[in-house]
């Protein structure tokens, strides 16, 4: 006799495995934008708080004169991530067999890291500092204004030689740094980034046994940040501050899904489209006061040129998700989700600090943050019901990470995980689910947007925790 699985038997075991989602993965990635609620049976709902805690440190380089690119082992960094937390939500109801309708919230994209030690941090020692931008050459500003001092005079004769200059051009620039770093003695590099997302969804049902489902709607999406960077590890961009304001904009969301009841099988292929933002950003950049006064201009003018406040775009990533499940037996599903997001294609582009970077780095200046490879995201799971009212579940994940180097902001490339859940049926309609995940990070080394390597993150790891709230009924 053949057996076979329906979804009601299966209930109190499918829903455990997204409790800790797919999390802290490559670039900016956060929730993994899951949708699964959608598929439920009947008029569904849940809450799911997620608390991701990781542990990213490394050395940062010795080396810190922005002119050479060798990376020399430094001094620890400590732990840059900080603690992030975020919430997901979802409701759908069938409003006949054919059709079904949804809205989901989740927080999709962001960030959380802080330097509070070695050279991502700034110091108030001008001496000090020109003393290990040159390696020592000019122990102090004294000695440094000194040695400018008199290769100038050689610039203005027009007789220094090309290593003269080089080595005026470098002594400029170290004393610029120097001071842009005291400018903001004792503070640390900070990056944070918060993101919310409203998903509509109608999904319709065809076929001769309702077996496959269209769905789409439209995708409102929140998004603002803030940047500092500090120390002598940013070399030029040392001092400078971004605020995004938050912004608002919209996509929309497709997909394709196919159920077969009788074996506990759900089948969902989901496209999320790019968002462009037009975001308001206010930046400071301590160099270019630096600069215009070095160039004759006055304090009023040097300000208003490190100052500006303008608008500049953003377009979060498309992403494609795969999720599967089927029953073994039946107390028994096994699930798979795949994620597709192409970060090779994100850039964040600052207007003031693009512009900067155009002096030394031509026509296009560089961008604040860019990675070089796609996110590839995979886990597999199984469920078990192990009482009447209480299933277990386990899981393994890999994510590829977005390229090694990457950013200093968040130099984690990708992981390995294992994580466990339990789900408990207090009523016919009502459960709890809690779940955690144990992460191996990717070894990775932290990259300026100018290509030098400023530090190196190895033997990383972190967890994450989830606790979900759902109800179920006809």
């Amino acid at each position: 006799m053949r057996n076979t699985f329906h979804l009601k038997t299966l209930a109190v075991a499918i829903a455990t495995l997204s409790v800790a989602s797919v999390t802290n993965a490559a670039g900016l990635d956060r929730s993994g934008q899951d949708v699964t609620a959608f598929f439920q049976d009947g008029t569904y709902a849940e809450a799911v708080y997620t608390y991701i805690d990781a542990d990213v440190s490394g050395y940062d380089s010795a080396n810190v004169n922005p002119g050479q690119n060798d990376y020399e082992r430094g001094n620890k960094t400590g732990d840059i991530a900080e603690s992030y937390d975020f919430f997901r939500y979802g409701v759908k109801t069938d409003i006949n067999d054919t059709f079904s309708v949804g809205v989901l919230y989740d927080e999709p994209f962001g960030a959380a890291a802080e330097y509070t030690q070695s050279n991502f941090v700034s110091q108030g020692d001008v001496d000090a500092s020109i003393a290990s931008i040159t390696n020592g050459a000019a122990p102090s500003l004294a000695a440094a204004q000194g040695a400018i001092g008199a290769l100038a005079a050689g610039e203005t004769a027009g007789v220094l030689t090309p290593e003269q200059q080089a080595q005026l051009d470098g002594l400029r620039g170290a004393v610029a740094v120097a001071q842009a770093e005291a400018g903001n003695a004792g503070e640390n590099t900070n990056v944070e980034v918060r993101s919310q997302s409203l998903t509509g969804i109608l999904g319709m049902k065809f076929g001769a046994n309702k077996n496959f489902q269209i769905y789409g709607g439209p995708v409102a999406q929140r998004i603002q940040s803030e940047t500092k960077l500090r120390g002598l590890a940013y070399g030029p961009a040392t001092g400078y501050t971004s605020n995004s304001n938050p912004d608002m904009d919209y996509g929309y969301i497709a997909g394709i899904a196919y159920s077969k009841p009788e074996i506990a099988l759900k089948a969902a292929l989901t496209y999320r489209s790019e968002i462009d933002h037009d975001i308001e950003i206010s930046e400071s950049y301590p160099l270019v006061a630096i600069r215009a006064i070095a160039a004759g201009a006055t304090p009023e003018q040097a300000a208003a040129a490190a100052n500006r406040d303008s608008t500049y775009e953003i377009t979060t990533p498309k992403s494609v998700n795969f999720d599967f499940q089927t029953g073994i037996n039946p107390t028994t599903l096994a699930t798979a989700k795949v994620r597709w997001v192409p970060w090779s294609d994100f850039v964040i582009t600052p207007p003031l600090y693009n512009d900067t970077s155009k002096i030394s780095y031509g026509p296009d200046g560089l961008n604040l943050v860019e990675y070089e490879d796609d996110q590839w995201q995979v886990e597999l799971g199984l469920a078990k019901r192990v009482a009447p009212a209480l299933a277990i579940s386990g899981t393994v994940g890999w994510d590829s990470g977005a390229g090694d180097p990457t950013t200093s902001l968040g130099p984690v490339d990708g992981y390995y995980s294992v994580g466990l859940g339990a789900k408990y049926n207090v009523t016919e309609n009502w459960a709890v689910s809690a779940g955690g995940k144990y992460l191996w990070f990717g070894d990775a080394k932290g990259r300026l947007p100018s290509g030098k390597i400023v530090g190196d993150f190895q033997d990383n790891d972190g967890y994450i925790a989830g606790l979900k709230i759902s109800y179920q009924g006809k």
